[in-house]
């Protein structure tokens, strides 16, 4: 049972790691033009791409708008680093995860708090026990980890104690490495930038790293739940 619990919490995080080891192997291989869906590349080129401010507003609204709705931010990121290049891409796309952060943070504050508690009553008490000391810095070291549920967390803690100005901004600085990392791989489509997406899995190993030796060092007998740790200890491990 314990060894079922430790796999499933790995589950998203070998799926990311797949994902970009799968996209640098077509991209190098030159079958990416096949892997890539021209559905999406045609309407951001379409609508987002070169677009000017426009675009760049097009881009926020839907990207914020999709992170709020639980779309996983690093697609996101990844839209964003193909459309806006590296600098640029990870930019915006950190604006468009923050967007969606605050607002299922509001949401679960303001107006979804009697479903929130009802669906996330004990991550709701984990965040808030967590967080409680403080909040700024383990709400960073929390988006820092490889493992989570990034739109789950924003709802519990919309619910908890924590302050908004504390949580939002702990949360933006967390965001900043796996967004660098997936606007560097979808920045690495182009043929013959593959390069770029295997510098972006190297990049993913090394902030896990840090966001696991971190949690460790200053969670200081708190926990995120049993899955997370079981998941972590694992990580740490291989």
């Amino acid at each position: 049972m314990a060894l079922k619990r430790k796999l499933k919490a790995l589950v998203p995080g070998l799926v990311f790691l797949g994902t970009l080891v799968a996209i640098a192997y077509l991209l190098e291989s030159g079958l990416a033009v096949e892997w890539v869906s021209e559905d999406w590349r045609e309407r951001i080129d379409r609508d987002v791409r070169g677009k000017g401010i426009a675009g760049e507003l097009l881009y926020l609204a839907v990207g914020g708008l999709a992170c709020a709705l639980a779309v996983p931010r690093h697609i996101v990121s990844f839209f964003g680093g193909y459309a806006f290049g590296v600098g640029f891409g990870t930019l915006l796309a950190l604006c468009a995860t923050e967007i969606g952060c605050a607002l299922t943070f509001f949401y679960a504050r303001l107006i979804g708090r009697p479903l929130v508690s009802a669906r996330f009553g004990a991550r709701v008490q984990r965040i808030d026990d967590f967080l409680a000391a403080n909040p700024f810095s383990m709400t960073l070291l929390i988006r820092l980890l490889p493992v989570g549920n990034n739109f789950a967390t924003s709802l519990a803690a919309g619910v908890a104690r924590v302050p908004a100005r504390f949580f939002l901004l702990g949360s933006l600085l967390g965001y900043v490495p796996q967004t660098l990392v997936f606007a560097l791989a979808g920045s690495g489509i182009e043929a013959g930038a593959g390069l770029r997406v295997w510098l972006a899995v190297l990049l993913f190993f090394v902030s896990a790293a840090i966001g696991i030796w971190l949690y460790h060092k200053y969670r200081h007998g708190k926990t995120l739940g049993e899955e997370v740790d079981d998941a972590l200890d694992e990580e740490t491990k291989a």
